[in-house]
Order: C-alpha cells, then sequence, then structure tokens
C-alpha cells in the first residue's frame, strides 16, 4: 500500500512540475535572451535582424539607455527608447518585404555609425545608425531615418 502511494505522489509530482513547465512555455519572460553584441558588427547585424525580420529576442539589450530615434518626413518625429523597443516587440515575427544593404560609414574602437538602406517596392527608407561602446557590449545610441 505503501508503494502505491509512493507511485501515485511521483506520478502527481512530474504531471504538476510538466504542467508548470508547460504554462511558461518557450521564450518566456522569466529568461530573458542574451545576444551576443561583442562587437559592432554584431551589434549592427541584430540590429538589421530586429528592424525588418521581427526578432524580438535581446530588444532590450541592444538599445543603449539614452537611445533616441529620429525621422526626417514632411513633419518630423522624434521617439524615446521605449517607444521604439516597445513598437519593435509588437512586429514580432513580421519580416520586410525589402533588398537590405549595409555600408559602414565611420568607425574605431568605442564607436561606429553605419547606412542602413531598406529598398521596398515604392519607396527606399535609409537609416543612419550610430553604435557605441558601452562596457563589453555595443549598443545602439542613435537612429535618424529618411524616406525617399
Amino acid at each position: 500500500m505503501r508503494t502505491l502511494v509512493k507511485t501515485f505522489a511521483a506520478a502527481a509530482l512530474i504531471a504538476v512540475s510538466t504542467f508548470a513547465m508547460a504554462a511558461e512555455g518557450p521564450g518566456s519572460k522569466s529568461a530573458k535572451a542574451n545576444v551576443n553584441l561583442s562587437t559592432a558588427d554584431f551589434a549592427l547585424d541584430h540590429y538589421v535582424a530586429v528592424t525588418t525580420e521581427g526578432q524580438s529576442a535581446g530588444v532590450e539589450q541592444l538599445f543603449a539607455e539614452d537611445f533616441s530615434q529620429k525621422i526626417q518626413a514632411s513633419n518630423a518625429q522624434s521617439h524615446s527608447r521605449e517607444a521604439v523597443i516597445k513598437s519593435l516587440k509588437k512586429q514580432k515575427g513580421e519580416r520586410l518585404n525589402c533588398m537590405v544593404s549595409t555600408y559602414i560609414l565611420e568607425e574605431s574602437a568605442d564607436y561606429m555609425v553605419a547606412k542602413v538602406t531598406l529598398k521596398f517596392e515604392s519607396f527606399t527608407k535609409t537609416d543612419l545608425v550610430t553604435l557605441e561602446r558601452v562596457g563589453n557590449e555595443w549598443k545602439v545610441s542613435k537612429s535618424i531615418n529618411s524616406y525617399k
């Protein structure tokens, strides 16, 4: 009888822990993804993936605390770090239908400016991205967008 009770208790414990892990699911908030941003190239590649391929892993890690985004258009706009991150998270999994090209304009040991061009069917978006070394990681500190 004791063996039977122990067996049912073990089965119940396994079932409860299995359901708890399933409810937590992959990519849960308790386990934030850590992205390798040890070089400017890795950070730039991740920025492009986040903005064009809908990747959301490591979005908070990618942007510097003082990040700002400016959009040069007929009505110039500015966006804060929080607003950009929120917008990018909403685009999770959405892949833009465009050709992407990147060109490094300036690079030093702690600083990089890159031009990211997104060519869509009817317009082109140009993004000047500034990356800076913050400790052991590279972060995007500024983004200026224009459209043609």
